[in-house]
């Protein structure tokens, strides 16, 4: 059997491993999935008519506002799945599982690859029930063409599998599952302190910068574009360039600190 052969076979295998924890033991999923839900809902019938009229919605009507949160929320619905993909990885680098596949033969690479995959599928199925929630309360996409959806659902897969990469390597460097959790915290706030909630119009002067740069708010925007008809500008290119950087940056952290360990 050729390497690649065997890569995928073995790296199949780990994600369908990945998937049966995943179903076996959701709480974490489940844990991780009512953040963005109970913020979605927060801000949609609590501060839904303050945050309307501010965005020139209207006081007395809540759907400008629930289409503009919406798209933020997706986005931050992947930081907030991937943050168990931290938590997963540093379980299986402490509990001996790792030696014990180290003493089989199965390709080197396969348990991370099974965890990247394993989470973007994962995060994906939180968007559609994320996405779900939206359209039950009033969400509508009716200008979005099918291109534009397409473009949508890739920009979520591109940028769930960034964000898995960073995960993973945050798994990697973590002691326990604890540390995991606290290190991959970043993934849950940073969406917090971008566009998802207000414009950036509507922030400091000395923070817009800050906001506008990260990657989180090039991607809410780009997504706010494909799906709602808004401007996209140079947040598309920005997405994009977010996206790849962070998949790079964390694939060869992740495969530097895995091959460091004892073989």
């Amino acid at each position: 059997m050729s390497t690649l052969s065997l890569a995928v076979r073995d790296s199949s295998t780990m994600l369908r491993r990945n998937l049966l924890h995943a179903r076996r033991y959701p709480s974490l999923t489940l844990n991780l999935l009512l953040t963005p839900v109970m913020l979605l809902l927060l801000f949609v019938y609590v501060f839904g008519d303050t945050m309307s009229a501010g965005i020139g919605g209207g006081g007395a009507d809540r759907s400008a506002y629930v289409a503009y949160i919406v798209p933020g929320i997706l986005l931050m619905t992947i930081g907030s799945t991937t943050v168990g993909t931290a938590v997963s990885v540093s379980n299986d680098m402490t509990e001996g599982i790792i030696a014990r596949f180290r003493t089989m033969a199965i390709h080197r690479g396969s348990v991370i690859v099974g965890h990247v995959v394993g989470s973007v599928i994962q995060s994906v199925a939180s968007v559609v029930v994320v996405g779900a929630v939206g359209l039950a309360i009033g969400f509508r996409s009716t200008d979005a063409t099918v291109l534009e959806w397409v473009a949508a659902f890739g920009l979520l897969v591109l940028f769930a599998t960034a964000l898995t990469w960073i995960a993973v390597g945050m798994g990697l460097v973590s002691p326990n599952a604890e540390a995991a959790s606290n290190n991959a915290l970043p993934l849950i706030l940073l969406p917090l302190l971008s566009s998802a909630f207000v414009p950036l119009d509507a922030m400091p002067g000395w923070f817009r910068p800050i906001a506008e740069y990260q990657p989180f708010t090039p991607a809410i925007e780009t997504l706010r574009g494909l799906l709602l008809g808004t401007g996209i500008g140079h947040h598309g290119w920005l997405a994009l360039a977010w996206c790849l950087g962070l998949a790079v940056l964390g694939h060869r952290w992740s495969a530097a600190r895995f091959d460091a360990e004892p073989k």
